[in-house]
């Protein structure tokens, strides 16, 4: 794996767009925790309708290592502690460097891919990962705001500006927190992470007389 090299202005970037804020977060999320459902990671695909006919999940996962992403990035910025200590974490380095190489590393993913639900039922999104994270619905899928991570792809409007958005920073969500995303209309739905902008998900919501 070669080596990749990011500037101070990049780190400071993304410093300022993922760590912005307690009084900005306090207006966007819950100031409590919710408590994460049990979510069934068998395959890519969740039925809302499986368990419950109003509820589907999508979770965030991430493998940072606490070491290089504080160092660069602040203190308790990546709590993924426990998988670090198992030898899973990935550097910032390396995050990097696999972005750019346009093999995104898969630890940081939403799951499932795909989630399949009835018009009128909640989207609940748990934050299970060690960083924080944006569940931002695009048109189409893009590039993130922070262009090193996006392997050339262009900035997607949704996610212009990164956090200095209000609109973008409304969907970010921090660790071990849920955002729960109702009214969403039949049809489909794009969502990705504007940091990480190869996790993505596709929300097919069926009408609610659908069979």
């Amino acid at each position: 794996m070669k080596s990749v090299g990011y500037s101070l202005s990049t780190l400071l970037a993304i410093s300022m767009f993922c760590s912005v804020g307690l009084a900005q977060q306090a207006a966007t999320t819950s100031s409590s925790p919710t408590v994460p459902r049990r979510v069934n990671f068998s395959g890519k695909t969740a039925d809302a309708e499986e368990h419950s006919p109003t509820l589907a999940q999508v979770v965030a996962l991430d493998e940072c290592d606490p070491t290089t992403f504080n160092a660069a990035l602040g203190p308790d910025f990546c709590k993924n502690v426990a998988l670090a200590a198992l030898g899973y974490a990935t550097t910032l380095t390396d995050l990097f460097a696999k972005a750019a190489n346009g093999t995104p590393d898969p630890g940081w993913d939403f799951e499932p891919d795909t989630v399949t639900m009835k018009e009128g039922a909640t989207l609940s999104v748990v934050d299970l990962g060690g960083e924080p994270h944006t569940f931002t619905e695009v048109a189409q899928f893009g590039g993130g705001f922070i262009p090193p991570l996006n392997h050339g792809e262009a900035t997607v409007h949704e996610c212009s500006g990164g956090f200095s958005n209000l609109a973008v920073a409304k969907t970010r969500i921090l660790q071990a927190s849920t955002v729960n995303i109702t009214g969403l209309k039949e049809g489909k739905h794009l969502f990705e992470c504007c940091i990480h902008p190869w996790m993505r998900v596709t929300v097919d919501v069926k009408s609610r007389d659908e069979k």
